[in-house]
């Protein structure tokens, strides 16, 4: 009869065999790709010792192709919870060293309970994806695990930050678990996304293709949007995960955490006075603006490399998280296109969700023309741009640093979009369109009866300028709260923060709303 002490080696033995995975040369193998095991990962992203596992002895219990004499302790993931920077989170990580990570029955349940737990205890989960797809073996099984899988995603959307970090193959019907999650971390190399792969894309487009080159990091950060992050390897993957859960609540009854103020809020700079060039057909850096009004160093930027007309990320004034939304006049003028719109729509919805407040900085010309634009959808596209600020009820403000035209005026977070304080530069342009494709409109024939029609518009030009071309209209009007000398706008943003840090307001009850998607 067995005593306690051989049940305990018993069950030791058994708890080292589970952490072994697919065995010593499965993991000898994942090293030499250049990639991290399942329980390496967890123990670079979470806080040493936090770690609590569950479901480490779960085995599948598939019978097809002899699949019962292949068992492997914990089938293939890890899943569990512990703390990142002292903060609760619930995560799972794929172990590609099990049957390539593919997904049963059994594996989708226990990540299945990781994510039930996570929402009935407003954590923020995690999933780290490395696994070749469903398993063939179990067919319907497979696909009914993430089917189930997804339908917790969108039962914790909007309730719970939800962060993939992609290490490895994540293809088919498994990408849709990341698109359904808040923030997507793609691995440079190693890691890749896509429905189908290179050979199903040849057979039926004919296209030759690699996988880097359909579903690579570089490709999802840069052209789809997929990825909101693009990093060297997986400890930078790690860093960056713990780095945006800094930002965020625990859940969307919580607010954000706030931190020790290491920056003056009455810091000025008088940079800010002369950043906005003469020409108002120059361009300038948006990003040295807002690293100028922020906490020193406390930008972390979301999609840097996707649609670069528009800059999202999260920062901190005086300790405080805010999402930040700004036009970059670098790129495009700092237009906004289809991309550019989807983009900040989709930030601004996280932020809304999970009580971060809205700083704005608004220098846009208008939308894109052209039938490239328009047959891509750019209503459409712009019109979510427009729902997602006209339906947050977080703090709002707005900074109009030189353009603010037409439409995209509307659209960036206005005074009647619901945005609690605007404030304008002195450098401010607020009017339908800018003074030269204005007085065209309006002149055309007028100068065509001129003498010198060129100089005469020329004319007409500085005339509507000097009376449409500024942010006092507006101000007289109560569309702008003020306007502030550029050099002051770090101590206006902090005081209107603490001035609606107690903000009260709601939309009208409803199922929800019909976002024009």
């Amino acid at each position: 009869m067995a005593t306690n002490e051989d049940r305990i080696d018993e069950l030791m033995e058994l708890r080292q065999q589970a952490h072994l995975g697919g065995g010593a040369k499965s993991i000898e193998k994942q090293h030499q790709k250049g990639k991290l095991t399942a329980r390496e990962r967890i123990d670079i992203l979470l806080d040493e010792g936090s770690f609590e596992e569950f479901d480490s002895f779960k085995a599948h219990r598939c019978t097809n192709f002899n699949m019962e004499d292949k068992q492997f302790l914990g089938d293939g993931v890890v899943t569990g919870c512990g703390t990142i920077a002292g903060k609760n989170v619930y995560l799972f990580s794929q172990d590609f060293t099990v049957f390539g990570g593919s997904l049963s029955e059994t594996y989708a349940e226990k990540i299945c309970k990781i994510m039930d737990f996570a929402l009935k205890n407003g954590v923020p989960l995690i999933g780290i994806n490395d696994s070749g797809g469903a398993r063939i073996q179990e067919g319907i099984e497979s696909l009914a695990g993430y089917t189930e899988i997804f339908t917790r995603n969108v039962m914790s959307s909007g309730v719970i930050p939800q962060i993939s970090v992609i290490t490895g193959p994540c293809a088919g019907g498994a990408v849709y678990s990341p698109a359904l999650t808040d923030f997507t971390i793609m691995v440079k190399d190693t890691s890749y996304m896509f429905l189908t792969g290179p050979k199903v894309v040849k057979s039926v487009t004919f296209e030759d293709v690699t996988q880097e080159q359909l579903g690579g990091a570089e490709v999802h950060s840069t052209k789809s949007g997929v990825a909101h992050f693009c990093v060297e390897d997986e400890a930078q993957a790690m860093e960056c995960v713990a780095k945006l859960l800094s930002y965020f609540p625990q859940n969307n009854i919580d607010h954000p955490p706030l931190s020790d103020a290491n920056d003056d809020p009455c810091r000025e700079t008088e940079l800010l006075n002369e950043i906005i060039p003469e020409n108002p057909n120059m361009p300038y850096d948006i990003l040295d603006v807002i690293h100028t009004v922020i906490d020193c160093d406390s930008f972390l930027e979301v999609h840097k490399n996707f649609a670069k007309n528009i800059v999202v990320g999260f920062a901190r004034f005086d300790g405080q998280p805010v999402g930040i939304v700004a036009n970059q006049p670098n790129v495009l003028s700092g237009v906004l296109d289809n991309d550019a719109s989807v983009k900040a729509a989709r930030f601004v919805r996280f932020c809304d969700c999970f009580n971060i407040p809205l700083v704005t900085f608004e220098d846009v010309p208008g939308f894109l023309p052209g039938t490239k634009q328009e047959y891509g959808g750019i209503i459409r596209n712009g019109a979510k741009l427009l729902y997602a600020y006209a339906e947050a009820v977080v703090p709002k403000i707005t900074i109009i640093t030189r353009k603010a035209y037409g439409g995209a005026y509307c659209v960036m977070s206005s005074k009647h979009l619901k945005g609690d304080v605007v404030y304008a530069w002195p450098t401010a342009e607020i009017a339908v369109m800018g003074a030269k494709g204005a007085v065209e409109v309006l002149y055309s024939k007028e100068a065509k009866a001129s003498e010198n029609p060129t100089e005469f518009l020329k004319e007409k030009e500085q005339e509507y300028a000097k009376q449409f071309c500024n942010p006092y209209l507006a101000a007289k009007r109560g569309y702008v709260d003020d306007i502030i000398v550029p050099s002051r706008t770090r101590f206006r943003i902090i005081k209107s923060l603490e001035m609606l840090k107690h903000k009260r307001d709601s939309i009208p009850m409803k199922r929800h709303g019909n976002i024009p998607l």
